[in-house]
């Protein structure tokens, strides 16, 4: 057996160290609290994009892909600013981007919006050597993709959508025909947007209603629904994602019902809804914004690693 040694040099390990004392300096020095919350949890997310590890029990657990509901379920008594840094898992995450465990940074702002957000976030970016002097630029979601593809994702008919989609994968379109919205501007974006992408740090927000996920959708002056999230891609490489969230919680129980439906259709395990979490909704979750960010791809950007493993210590144990 060879593969039993780490998998990042001796000089990746000490920037890794570096980087998480640094962004616990960064939260410190602006008085938010480090929270530490469990890696199992007895819920796990309904987004069908993402699938939760299962622990095998009665009834099972399920690693933890975010510390999203647990640090939702404590601003709902304690509305303070606080964050996470630690491990966070995904299955079926593998590749050059994608570790099943990985290092997530997330935190919660109590009474800003998602505007307020980024500038913290620019400024922890800024603070760890990822972003210059000069203000990153905070580009439309909606002007990104109309540039890139002459098409408004707000306002575009579902079929335009699933035209261009089977176009850019270059499969037929029958394999489209029934692909819903969210999944064909997720594809069209990841291979025709992101490319045109500037270099460095780039914020993107206002994305469509139906990429809302757990953000509140707002209307803009021309009534068009719009999810008050935001992105942000270093190099062209996603690297965060924002929402001012969502704290309504019948809304919410929507949209986990709706998801449930979609993975059903997709053929994936529905996930029931996180009941404290709708109870800490409905209880009082603060007005807040949110942003989870991929502290191991930020550290292969800072390095100038060409795959995961080289910033991880041991990529998949």
């Amino acid at each position: 057996m060879t593969d039993w040694r780490p998998s990042a040099s001796r000089n990746a390990l000490v920037r890794r160290a570096r980087l998480l004392a640094g962004i616990r300096a960064f939260f410190a020095a602006r008085a938010v609290l480090e929270i530490d919350v469990p890696v199992l949890g007895r819920a796990g997310v309904t987004d069908v994009h993402i699938d939760n590890l299962v622990v095998a029990g009665a009834p099972p657990g399920y690693l933890q892909s975010s510390p999203e509901y647990f640090l939702k379920r404590l601003l709902a008594v304690h509305p303070e600013p606080v964050y996470y840094l630690g491990k966070a898992f995904r299955a079926g995450e593998r590749g050059r981007l994608h570790n099943p465990e990985f290092t997530l940074l997330e935190w919660y702002r109590p009474d800003w919006d998602d505007r307020q957000l980024m500038d913290e976030v620019e400024a922890l970016l800024r603070n760890l050597g990822a972003a210059g002097r000069a203000p990153c630029p905070r580009l439309d979601y909606g002007t990104c993709f109309r540039d890139a593809l002459g098409l408004d994702p707000h306002t575009a008919a579902d079929n335009e959508l699933r035209e261009q989609a089977a176009a850019a994968a270059d499969q037929p379109a029958v394999r489209w025909r029934d692909e819903p919205r969210a999944i064909c501007l997720d594809l069209l974006f990841s291979l025709k947007v992101e490319p045109r992408l500037p270099e460095g740090v780039v914020f993107v927000s206002d994305y469509p209603a139906c990429q809302a996920a757990l953000a509140r959708v707002v209307h803009t002056p021309d009534g068009v629904p719009v999810a008050r999230r935001f992105e942000v891609f270093l190099n062209r490489v996603e690297l965060a994602n924002g929402y001012w969230e969502l704290t309504d919680a019948d809304e919410q129980r929507r949209r986990f019902a709706a998801d449930g439906a979609l993975r059903a259709a997709l053929g994936k395990p529905v996930r029931p809804a996180d009941e404290r979490l709708l109870a800490a909704l409905a209880a009082g979750l603060p007005d807040c914004a949110g942003v989870a960010l991929g502290v191991d791809r930020l550290l292969m950007q800072l390095l100038g690693a060409g795959h995961i493993r080289d910033v991880l210590a041991f990529a998949e144990g």
